[in-house]
């Protein structure tokens, strides 16, 4: 019998019949079979590819034949954007066969969540922080509600996996499957992976029931049209994009916020028809934009990467990028966004408006086209997230016993490589803190911990990433989004001015104790700001940059201008030596670089190993900065090397991106080795300095 065969006859009625399809992709028909017979499995196939059919089709099969009760099917997305985008799917899909498909989010009223908790929906689409709020909200019995359950699917999984989200997750993964009182069933979908089996073992949290990846087959680099071009600034990016592919409609993505309000205005203002999204635009800002494009011809939206998580925005023509993303998978997410309809290519054009951001977007390039995709590496030691959920326990059914903890949690942490010591450590913290009490062997939540986190329900729980102090923009008594506070603050007199949607708004009054402000329609040109980080440039990503430098890149990836100024910066670099790392000694002002090309956590780690030295540094992903050009530098250096290529200190000199949540729950020694096991640079990367050292006089 053939795969297809097997799916209950009423599925493959409907394929055939109602969804009007001749066949199956063949990573949809490889998916049934795993499926139906309970594996895990991990599905990666391009972006569009079907994912979502290739789980729920067999899913859907089994519900039917096995008479599954409700919520049988839990839909994880990283985003509430990409719920509300699968839900009328799901829901028509659902319903063919008579069934119901829900979304569970903080947009949807409280009103319709208490609906599903009485007369669930056979699927339920959530975020895992919707999840951790129904496992400890007093509106939901989550014992019962989870009573049901058969499977969990993970979309995007690589967008979840790769941070603290993710260890988040598959600790909520163990606590849903204690409550079905049964092996659930657990299913990833990503377009973007290196390391598809570890990821699915890592998914499964080490078991060893049986597991199945499905691999689909993806573009190959000659099937794909990319270039890169040199702009020199976001203006002339605007006008390229305005003049380029007119009549068409294009996706220009951005990596922040602020670039993308910027990039917005400027085509507006050139009368192109543009739209914006991003994460700090309200729902009904981006519903609209995002279904304006949709249905547009000759228009452009500017987004971030939020846009690169699958959702539907209509066929596109052109995909363009301005700068570069920050990893090649990215970049796959990007470029699979374009080449959905019949006779069209899937294509990719780089905008540089500088030249780091020209060289990364170039080491992208030769990276893909050699086949290369980061693996996805949950970050380890995550003690904070730990200590969330043991908070999370506690308040799940008020009070947890201590000695149940390790049982519940023993496969998170076995998954995470903390040890049972480490485990009673941080309770064990927690309880001298007052963050934890203990009565009975039964732990509740201390006066501490009421302070740090009971404001509004205890709504920091429900999360493992800090929320930034945002000001909620309306525009008579329609929100437009948010803005952090200093969009309002340091400005010379005269009114504010600010940007969102791509329009300038005239800031007419701010509501400092509510956090809101109040604008209308302006006609200067507006800034809103957001703080955020860019991810640290990996050891890989780095090590391209400077092939390109030595040999360049295909000369098919690169535009008249960005050939030029390739060959610019390759003369400015002429000195670079095709092995080790290269110092140059004291520039005008006294001042040196080492050249590494090793990335940002080596460069870091370099950075600390100088400063003990007596040196002190400063970095970016590819040198190290030292304010000196004292004839004992080259021996530091090279000491600094060796130092790195040995376990590094506590107090390594790399900060975290962003603050980590839930780290006052965490001993100082947890932290510090925590802390040092982030950042430390891995593998290759740590014999950079063991190379052999050059070094070249620049005065």
């Amino acid at each position: 019998m053939s795969a297809f065969g097997r799916l209950h006859t009423s599925v493959q009625h409907h394929v055939v019949n109602t969804l009007g399809w001749p066949s199956l992709r063949p990573h949809q028909e490889q998916a049934i079979a795993p499926i139906l017979d309970g594996r895990h499995v991990l599905v990666q196939a391009p972006t569009a590819g079907g994912k979502t059919e290739a789980a729920m089709l067999p899913l859907l099969s089994r519900m039917l034949s096995e008479g599954w009760g409700a919520p049988g099917v839990l839909y994880l997305c990283p985003i509430k954007a990409l719920l509300n985008d699968l839900e009328p799917r799901l829901q028509r899909l659902t319903g063919l066969f008579g069934r119901r498909t829900g979304v569970w989010h903080g947009d949807i009223g409280t009103s319709v969540r208490r609906r599903m908790t009485r007369d669930a929906p056979d699927v339920l689409l959530a975020t895992p922080e919707s999840v951790e709020v129904m496992l400890v909200s007093r509106l939901v019995d989550h014992h019962a509600f989870f009573a049901s359950l058969r499977a969990v699917v993970v979309d995007e999984i690589h967008a979840l996996a790769g941070d603290d989200r993710g260890w988040h997750l598959l600790a909520l993964l163990e606590r849903v499957q204690r409550l079905a009182g049964r092996p659930v069933q657990r299913i990833g979908l990503s377009a973007t992976l290196a390391n598809a089996p570890g990821l699915l073992d890592w998914l499964t949290a080490g078991r060893e029931e049986p597991k199945y990846v499905v691999a689909g087959a993806a573009a190959g680099v000659a099937e794909v049209e990319v270039q890169v071009d040199y702009v020199g600034k976001l203006s002339n990016a605007a006008l390229v994009v305005s003049r380029l592919h007119a009549g068409k409609k294009r996706l220009v993505f951005c990596d922040s916020r602020s670039q993308v309000e910027a990039l917005a205005s400027e085509l507006r203002l050139l009368g192109v028809r543009t739209y914006a999204s991003h994460s700090s635009l309200s729902r009904d800002q981006r519903l609209q934009a995002e279904a304006a494009f949709a249905q547009g011809t000759d228009c452009v939206i500017v987004a971030t990467g939020t846009l690169e998580l699958g959702i539907d925005v209509g066929d596109l023509d052109r995909v363009i990028q301005v700068d570069a993303p920050h990893s090649v998978a990215s970049f796959l997410q990007r470029i699979g966004r374009s080449g959905r309809r019949a006779g069209s290519t899937r294509n990719c054009l780089f905008l540089a408006t500088g030249d780091e951001a020209f060289l990364r977007a170039l080491a992208i390039v030769h990276l893909w086209a050699r086949g290369y995709v980061e693996p996805v590496e949950p970050p380890p030691a995550p003690y904070h997230v730990l200590a969330q959920q043991v908070l999370a326990r506690v308040l799940q059914d008020d009070g947890a016993p201590r000695s149940d903890l390790a049982g519940e949690l023993a496969r998170f942490c076995r998954t995470a490589g903390i040890a049972s010591a480490e485990l009673d450590g941080v309770i064990g913290y927690m309880l001298e803190q007052g963050i934890l009490f203990e009565d009975g062997g039964i732990l509740g939540l201390g006066e501490e911990g009421r302070t740090l986190y009971g404001a509004r329900n205890y709504l920091e729980l429900f999360s493992v990433f800090l929320s930034p102090p945002l000001f909620t923009v309306f525009h008579g008594n329609a929100e437009l989004g948010q803005v952090h506070e200093f969009t309002f603050r340091g400005r010379a007199q005269g009114p504010v001015h600010l940007s969102l949607g791509g329009r300038t708004w005239r800031v007419r009054h701010v509501d400092w104790s509510a956090r809101r402000a109040y604008v209308e329609p302006g006609d200067l040109p507006g800034r809103s700001r957001w703080l955020g980080s860019g991810q640290p440039m990996r050891f890989e990503l780095a090590q391209a940059v400077r092939h390109v430098l030595l040999h360049g890149v295909e000369d098919r990836f690169l535009s008249r201008r960005a050939g030029q100024k390739l060959g610019e910066l390759r003369e400015e670099f002429a000195w670079l030596s095709p092995t080790g790392t290269t110092l140059q000694l004291g520039d005008a002002e006294g001042h040196s670089r080492w050249w590494t090309f090793a990335g940002e956590r080596y460069n870091a780690a370099a950075s600390t190993e100088l400063t003990r030295r007596g040196f002190p540094a400063a970095v970016d992903a590819l040198a190290v900065s030292i304010r000196s050009d004292a004839g004992a530098l080259p021996e530091a250096v090279a000491a600094a090397g060796r130092g790195v290529a040995h376990e590094p200190q506590p107090d390594s000199a790399v900060a975290d991106p962003v603050p980590l949540k839930f780290i006052e729950c965490v001993p100082p020694a947890l932290r510090a080795a925590m802390h040092a096991r982030r950042n430390a640079p891995a593998g290759e990367a740590r014999r950079v300095g063991a190379a052999p050292l050059s070094t070249r006089v620049l005065r």
